[in-house]
């Protein structure tokens, strides 16, 4: 079960990466607007880590949450990076030419 939830959040980072990259290259001539696309998904990385330990406080998390906490964190993770996708997925949108 860890495996398979630490498979979903690497699948799901791979989907966030690509669509990052296409939204990227979409605004590679719109340097302000690319700016802000980097400082919004860095301040979402910081959010998202931060929400993760805000759901696990604990610091040594295998004796709190046992065996099943990497399993919760990966699925936890695959959960915010996909609504992330979604939101980046918009801002392409946003800037697609045909629009």
């Amino acid at each position: 079960m860890n495996a398979c939830a630490n498979e979903e959040a690497s699948r799901v980072e791979a989907q966030l990466n690509d669509v990052y990259r296409k939204l990227l290259l979409q605004t590679a001539s719109q340097r302000e607007a690319g700016e802000k696309i980097k400082a919004a998904e860095r301040a979402w990385v910081a959010y998202r880590d931060a929400f993760i330990d805000a759901m696990y406080p604990a610091k040594d998390k295998q004796a709190e949450y046992g065996s099943i906490y990497p399993m919760e964190a990966d699925l936890l993770r695959a959960k915010l990076t996909d609504r992330q996708v979604t939101a980046l997925k918009e801002l392409l949108q946003q800037y697609s030419p045909s629009r």
